[in-house]
């Protein structure tokens, strides 16, 4: 103990010479310090607005939803901007009224959280977390980096995956029970949005995939969403550009994710970083953003890293984290009092935020041992020298003794002796409607994606012609049969390795669907049967236009039964090489990683394709069995030749004739039987149909198996707090 008080009054002392020049009031005129015995009095600044001692009183009535929200005298809170003091401007007219939400109270008693490690569930990422949030009002969960902010926002939500394991209690409206679908919502650090749809498009296409009921009924639910995050200004422009119109603003891309979720009209709203990739502006319109939306009776729950003194003039109340400990829970201003009580008063010319980082993060150590030795202008080169390990024992410490803690036990004891209106689950749309929805959002994404879908069209019309045109005028002679078959194997695999380039949409395609899955908005076989939909007009197109550049250059038979043929095989070529890729993507979940193993996967494939060496003369082991089987370009090029020369004859001499099947012995293996290109097609078919089998596999496995698991995990702790 005597350490940690000549550390703090090293660090007071550091501090108020800090803020200001020797010249300057000193600090205890900035502050005034808390006596034992009056806790409750309220921090005044120089220069700084009255602060209004009130709080929000938050009491649910019996057999209803309807919340009564009072003004109770309590500790210092916010200032007059944040506890609506201030009068109100005039609406215009015309304007829309906000919609009053029926938030629910969220209480966590002794939240403790473990990661698995190699063997055991060991790591503690969250000790003993004690705290609660009440509708009408914004709480947010602080913390330096790796200090367990987003596993307690998730903990919360009951979203924690299988690799942790929870130990506490979460009350809801006082009842230990998980939140149903559609009761809340939650917003992740990094979504991705649909940048080839409007603000209004996109809101109104998750409408259609959350909520039941018919398609005119989603337009009133888009529009209060767009006007809660104010919008409206942006709700005709594309969210992410196209082609050289310019696209939404970060700040204004993040307002969109979260409006994603309020069509749902949510009571409670978790939000993970916020003013994540935010600038100072961005931030505070965004907070401003989110005030007026608890305003309208929502419990918001968020973590922030980092903020400035505005943005943390608008926190209602502050839960602050450092390496998973709780060094304070209660409201924005008490916690600058708890500093001041500990040892540790902010600088007046300094964030709180930036104060409150600065004092518990460790990694100043590090900054601290380097810069020991150096000195500025006005003396040392830090103003806190005090170890941070010792600050935060010492926060904690001051914490756990404090009436802030006895307060937020008092509370936690209202909030859940009596068990409030439960959350009820509202409908999801159906499985049919929701195929239905993304399947024509994918078309209508597809009909704007230039880059991806109309500059690979043109792409594949000028490689279809390049290589028509060099093989053009083969004739129907003898010599000419090792040439078509150069020509048609050139075709198939060139191709195949252009459809590479789609990676980049099937990843965002993927990452949309690991979005919506995560808030229960789609499943695996929705996403996979709409996806395959989508796709088949697409596809069908570049088969078609390509089978008709390349059949009529090259000079293949002119029948229009074989045309219709080569253009069914190379459509499902494409479809096969399309589960291909989705496969690889779903496994590697990058782009560099899935193009690099699909050049090694087409490559292998046409090395033992039949090409380069007859197949009856490849390697046995490996080669033979099972790569030549698997490659899908043995089967595409052998029906395309069956098509090609089976029922055909060329002669030799004057007299002699043979078949098309023995013109091609020494060139490539193909079938005698007339119905073995369909035999070839029916197994590019079941290819096509086994790879995204594997892919619904992949992703029930990587994506959907955590949801599943993380339900299971909270059923059973449920169950197992309710047997205890």
């Amino acid at each position: 103990m005597e350490e940690i008080q000549s550390q703090s009054d090293n660090y007071r002392s550091s501090s108020s010479s800090a803020s200001s020049p020797a010249s300057r009031v000193p600090s205890s005129n900035f502050f005034y310090l808390r006596k034992p015995g009056s806790l409750r009095q309220p921090i005044s600044f120089e220069d700084s607005p009255e602060w209004d001692d009130t709080d929000i009183d938050v009491r649910v009535e019996e057999g209803g939803d309807s919340i009564n929200i009072a003004t109770t005298p309590a500790s210092p809170s916010l200032s007059k901007l944040n506890s609506g003091s201030l009068p109100s401007p005039r609406l215009p007219e015309g304007a829309v009224i906000p919609r009053k939400i029926a938030g629910a109270s969220v209480a966590w008693k002794d939240l403790t959280i473990t990661i698995k490690g190699k063997r055991k569930y060991s790591d503690k990422v969250i000790k003993s977390s004690t705290g609660y949030a009440l509708p009408g009002t914004m709480t947010v969960i602080m913390g330096p980096a790796k200090s367990g902010k987003s596993t307690l926002l998730r903990a919360i939500a009951g979203r924690l995956d299988s690799s942790s394991r929870m130990y506490g209690e979460v009350f809801v409206n006082g009842a230990k029970s998980q939140m149903p679908y559609g009761s809340y919502g939650y917003v992740e650090r990094e979504t991705t949005l649909i940048g080839s749809l409007t603000v209004r498009e996109f809101l109104y296409y998750s409408a259609l995939l959350q909520l039941p009921g018919f398609f005119c009924q989603k337009k009133s639910v888009v529009e209060d969403a767009i006007h809660a995050m104010s919008l409206g200004d942006h709700a005709n422009k594309l969210i992410g550009g196209h082609c050289y119109m310019k696209g939404l603003p970060s700040g204004e891309r993040r307002l969109v994710s979260i409006a994603r979720e309020l069509v749902m009209r949510p009571r409670i709203l978790f939000i993970d970083e916020p003013l994540y990739h935010l600038d100072s502006v961005s931030a505070l319109l965004m907070m401003v953003t989110l005030k007026r939306l608890a305003s309208t009776g929502y419990t918001l729950i968020l973590t922030i890293y980092q903020s400035s003194t505005e943005v943390f003039g608008l926190f209602d109340r502050i839960c602050l984290l450092s390496n998973g400990n709780t060094l304070f829970f209660g409201e924005t201003l008490a916690c600058l009092q708890h500093f001041s009580n500990a040892g540790f008063p902010c600088p007046i010319m300094q964030s709180p935020s930036d104060h409150f980082l600065r004092a518990i993060n460790t990694d100043f150590d590090r900054i601290i041992a380097m810069c020991k030795n150096w000195q500025d202008d006005n003396g040392d080169f830090s103003s806190v020298n005090m170890d941070t390990a010792v600050a935060i024992r010492t926060l904690e410490a001051t914490y756990k003794s404090s009436a802030d803690a006895a307060a937020v036990e008092t509370m936690i004891l209202k909030l859940t002796e009596k068990e409030g209106p439960v959350l009820k689950s509202k409908g999801k749309a159906s499985n049919a409607t929701r195929i239905a929805v993304l399947t024509w959002r994918s078309l209508l994404v597809v009909s704007r994606e230039w880059k991806y879908y109309w500059l690979h069209l043109i792409l594949y019309m000028l490689l279809t012609l390049c290589i028509g045109t060099v093989f053009s005028g083969l004739g129907h002679s003898l010599s000419s049969v090792g040439t078509r078959v150069a020509a048609i194997f050139v075709f198939v695999s060139f191709c195949s390795l252009l459809s590479i380039a789609r990676v980049p949409a099937l990843m965002k395609e993927i990452k949309i669907y690991s979005c919506e899955e995560s808030n229960q908005h789609s499943s695996t076989l929705v996403f996979l049967l709409a996806q395959l939909l989508s796709s088949i007009p697409f596809l069908f197109l570049i088969s078609i236009s390509s089978s008709l550049v390349f059949y009529f250059l090259v000079g293949l038979e002119d029948q229009f039964s074989l045309l219709m043929y080569f253009v069914l095989n190379f459509f499902m070529t494409l479809l096969l090489n399309e589960g291909i890729m989705l496969v690889v993507a779903t496994l590697w979940q990058d782009v560099f990683w899935s193009v690099l193993t699909l050049l090694c996967i087409h490559v292998v494939m046409m090395l033992s394709a039949g090409y380069f060496r007859i197949r009856n003369a490849l390697p046995g082991p490996v080669w033979m069995y099972p790569v030549s089987y698997i490659s899908f370009h043995t089967y595409s090029i052998q029906g395309l030749l069956e098509n090609e020369y089976l029922g055909n004859s060329f002669a030799v001499g004057q007299v002699r004739t043979i078949s098309g099947f023995q013109a091609l012995l020494s060139v490539y293996n193909i079938s005698p039987d007339s119905n073995s290109k369909w035999k070839n097609l029916l197994v590019l078919f079941l290819m096509a149909i086994g790879y995204r089998i594997f892919v619904f596999i992949l992703l029930c496995l990587f994506i959907g198996r955590k949801i599943s698991l993380r339900k299971c995990f909270k059923c059973n702790r449920d169950t197992t707090d309710h047997t205890s």
